[in-house]
């Protein structure tokens, strides 16, 4: 007998038989290859996912209704206005002598109206997954710098009433009424639910498609390495926008400077409020893009001054361009009355809020760009434990 014979119940396994392609057949697992000679075999970590599958859901479904269902007011008034009909419109209003321009403009927001249900479609069907980021993005900016001015001022301009304010009328009187006061609230109401479902169907349908691209706080951002020319642009912004913002606290406060004389006689509490606002969206703006492009307040969420970015830039932008596009073709003798500095400061209103964009559109290509690159395969060795050396006693 032999003293080192083993059974077959204790027998070691033996060593995997080498395959004549450069394989070998292991008993713990499917056969792999193995690179004789060579280090032990890297592991490769998943690519960074950017993009998560679109989720449709009950609450998604009940937001597109009520984005689309709140559209119908508006577009109901602008269509019968359109067609020559006075309702909600009352005597003497500048409204009834509008012309030409008036249809052109009413017929305008209809299709803006229209766009609102494209967007609610495009953010809760699969669809909208594969329209281009600027395709989407760019409309929703709009509609959140058409949309955020009246969601934040319509409210306060009622509570303002409730605590003494002069209901909508011009202290002075003489001057008459716009439209009937019930026709802001049918249509204003449907302008905030417009914002709120559009706003909370825009924040899922982004987190889920860009969401790497806001993730981390500022201090973890990297350096960019435009980084002069971003903070150069947002000094320039934050410069350009000083005039608007220097514009509305002085109409918010009572100052007539810069206003025609019919604007300056119609001023309410509303005039007022929403002049409040626009300064304060106009400080938005100056906010979020310098804590961008200086990076201060390190510990602070990257989201929180894009937020800021985005909503001030919009507002700023897109309310400075309607409010100019009214005066340059609005109803009547408009343009003659609107003195040339308020023309100025709406444009320069426009501008400061177009660099504020151009800035936040530029970090986004940047970060998406850094991200794409670190989402290709990394290869990272990992060391086995070197096996112990058999000595032999």
């Amino acid at each position: 007998m032999t003293a080192n014979r083993r059974t077959d119940h204790g027998a070691l396994p033996r060593p995997p038989a080498p395959s004549p392609h450069g394989r070998t057949t292991s008993p713990y697992g499917p056969e792999r290859s193995v690179d004789r000679g060579s280090s032990p075999p890297l592991r490769t970590e998943p690519a960074l996912r950017t993009e998560s599958p679109f989720r449709t859901g009950r609450a998604r479904a009940v937001l597109r209704a009520v984005a689309i269902a709140s559209c119908v007011p508006y577009i109901t008034f602008k269509a019968a206005w359109a067609a020559g009909s006075g309702v909600g419109i009352p005597e003497g209003s500048p409204l009834l002598d509008g012309g030409t321009p008036l249809v052109v403009g009413n017929a305008a927001t209809v299709l803006m109206g229209g766009a609102v249900v494209v967007l609610a479609l495009l953010l809760t069907r699969p669809w909208g997954r594969r329209v281009p980021a600027w395709l989407l993005v760019l409309p929703m900016w709009v509609a959140s710098g058409l949309l955020l001015p009246i969601m934040t001022a319509y409210p306060l301009q009622l509570a303002v009433r409730l605590l003494g304010g002069d209901g909508g009328r011009p202290a002075g009187g003489g001057v008459e009424p716009f439209l009937e006061p019930w026709v802001f609230g049918v249509v204003y109401g449907g302008f905030i639910l417009q914002g709120l479902t559009l706003g909370a169907l825009f924040t899922l349908y982004a987190g889920e498609r860009w969401g790497a691209l806001w993730r981390g706080r500022l201090r973890d951002l990297p350096e960019s390495p435009t980084a002069p020319a971003l903070r150069a642009t947002a000094v320039a912004a934050a410069v350009f926008a000083q005039v608007p913002l220097a514009a509305h606290l002085l109409w918010a406060a009572g100052s007539t400077a810069g206003l025609d004389a019919g604007t300056a006689a119609a001023r309410t509490s509303d005039f007022h409020v929403l002049e409040a606002v626009n300064a304060v969206f106009a400080v938005c703006a100056v906010t979020g893009v310098l804590l961008l492009a200086f990076r201060r307040g390190g510990r602070l969420p990257s989201r929180v001054p894009l937020a800021l970015a985005w909503a001030g830039s919009a507002q700023t932008a897109c309310w400075g361009g309607w409010l100019t596009l009214a005066v340059l073709a609005g109803a009547g003798d408009a343009t003659e009355r609107t003195p040339q500095a308020t023309v100025v400061i709406y444009a320069v209103q426009m501008l400061a809020g177009a660099l504020v964009v151009t800035l936040g559109a530029h970090f986004f290509a940047e970060r998406s760009a850094a991200l794409a690159s670190s989402s290709v395969p990394v290869r990272r060795a990992v060391e086995a434990p070197a096996p112990r050396e058999s000595r032999v006693p």
